[in-house]
Order: structure tokens, then C-alpha cells, then sequence
């Protein structure tokens, strides 16, 4: 089964659209200045031929830069590619055993979303999406997730906050105690064999997230999941409004 409304990431790439289209026509002006000037100065000091290789190279060149410079902009891109990631592995998990929501409002959090609910006969899991340079190392200690020398505390009780405000929801509305745990979905990070797990948070690779979930003993039948995604689609709106960019002025 596959839920209705946002797709993987869809509010995240609108926020980018929206910052990537601010100043966009001063941006395309100094883009055609720079390859114009290095254009001509190529062709003035060397070969006639050199010049619109040059400006072709340079125009290129500034658009890959503002593109992959770090930034607002860069970060919102980076996380909703992340989140679709995560969103086209969970696509393979048996949709008779599963059914995934994404992008979904977070009651009394209306600047937050969570990334990716996942209700199955294994489970409820809320699934936050976190990209990090490709090689970084996540490890654990008695108390805490680390990445490098960086303490990823924030990252845990941000996950563990967001499992708990889902199984609050859903015990309302179905009048019964339904626990959600909390999964990050790794990319890009080095992670122990069988991934890590502090104060119920656990992390997985993203490309072993179905096989995870799958794997886990099961705790519902097929009329249980049922009830409790009808639950979910009504107290856990998508984030993303009507229209294709329209955001959600929470967000904004």
C-alpha cells in the first residue's frame, strides 16, 4: 500500500525551488558577464577558436559553483534528494506488508515534517532521512551517536521527539497504545555492520532499510495495519500543499 498526498521530499525541494529562484535573473546576468569578458579575453590574447570554448567553460563552471556551494539552498537540494532516496527503497518493501507516507506535518510542529512514516505488520517507524559527506564515520559510545568528532545528540532526540509526538496522535485517535520507533536512514556515512542504535533511535544504511524492517518480528495483523494507516491519514497531513510549489506558510 502507498500513501496519498506529498511524495519522498516534495516540501523540501519546494523550500529549494524557492530559494534557488530568488535573485535567479542577477544570477544569469553575472553568469553571461563572466563568460562574455572570459571569452574575449582568451580570444584577444590567444587563438580566435579559444574564445567560446572559454566562454562556454566558464558559463558551465558558474552554474555547477552556485549549485554545489554550501548554502541554504544547497542543503534543502541535498536533503530532498536524501529524502527520495530513502523514499525509492522503501518503494520495494512488500506493499501488502507495508504502507509508506511521506512528507507528513508533525501536530503542534508546524515548521518541522516528518520525513517518512512506515506502517507495516512489523511495526510503526518514523524515518528521518540524513545525508553526510561520503566516508564520514558514525560510531557510539555508552551514550551517544557520534559522526567523526561531531556529538549527534540533536540528531537522536529530534528522532526520538518525533516517534513519541506520533504514537501520542495515534493513541488519541485510536484510543489505544500503539509504539512508533524512531529509524534514521543513513547516506553517505560509514556505519558498523547491522548499523547503530542508542536510546531507541537506531540508524541504518539506506540501501538496507527495507531489509530491516522486513526482517523484524511481526506484531500486527493485516485489519491492525489497516486501522492505523487510516489513523495516520487523518491526524498526519502532507506537508506540501495544493499545487505543485505551494508551501505551506508554516514554513515559510
Amino acid at each position: 500500500m502507498r500513501g496519498k498526498g506529498s511524495g519522498a521530499g516534495a516540501s523540501a525541494w519546494a523550500r529549494y525551488r524557492m530559494l534557488s529562484g530568488e535573485h535567479r535573473h542577477e544570477r544569469i546576468l553575472v553568469r553571461f558577464v563572466l563568460a562574455g569578458a572570459g571569452g574575449i579575453l582568451v580570444a584577444a590574447l590567444g587563438e580566435l577558436w579559444a574564445g567560446p570554448a572559454t566562454a562556454v567553460i566558464l558559463f558551465a563552471a558558474h552554474a555547477i559553483y552556485l549549485r554545489s556551494r554550501p548554502g541554504p539552498a544547497t542543503s534543502w537540494r541535498q536533503g530532498a534528494l536524501a529524502e527520495r532516496r530513502t523514499g525509492r527503497r522503501l518503494a520495494t518493501l512488500d506493499p501488502a506488508a507495508f504502507h509508506v507516507l511521506h512528507d507528513r506535518v508533525l501536530p503542534d510542529a508546524p515548521t518541522a515534517n516528518l520525513d517518512h512514516l512506515v506502517i507495516g505488520l512489523t511495526g510503526v517507524y518514523t524515518i528521518a532521512s540524513r545525508r553526510w559527506n561520503w566516508g564520514v564515520r558514525l560510531w557510539a559510545d555508552h551514550r551517544r551517536i557520534w559522526a567523526g568528532r561531531r556529538s549527534l545528540t540533536g540528531l537522536q532526540a529530534t528522532a526520538a521527539q518525533a516517534a513519541k509526538t506520533v504514537a501520542e496522535v495515534l493513541a488519541a485517535e485510536l484510543d489505544q497504545v500503539v509504539e512508533v520507533f524512531p529509524l534514521v536512514a543513513v547516506h553517505g556515512a560509514r556505519l558498523p555492520r547491522g548499523g547503530l542504535e542508542r536510546g531507541g533511535v537506531i540508524l541504518q544504511p539506506v540501501r538496507r532499510l527495507p531489509r530491516f524492517l522486513d526482517g523484524r518480528p511481526v506484531i500486527f495483523t493485516g485489519a491492525e495495519v489497516a486501522a492505523i494507516v487510516a489513523a495516520a491519514e487523518r491526524v498526519l497531513p502532507p506537508m506540501l500543499g495544493e499545487g505543485p510549489y505551494r508551501y505551506r506558510a508554516a514554513r515559510q
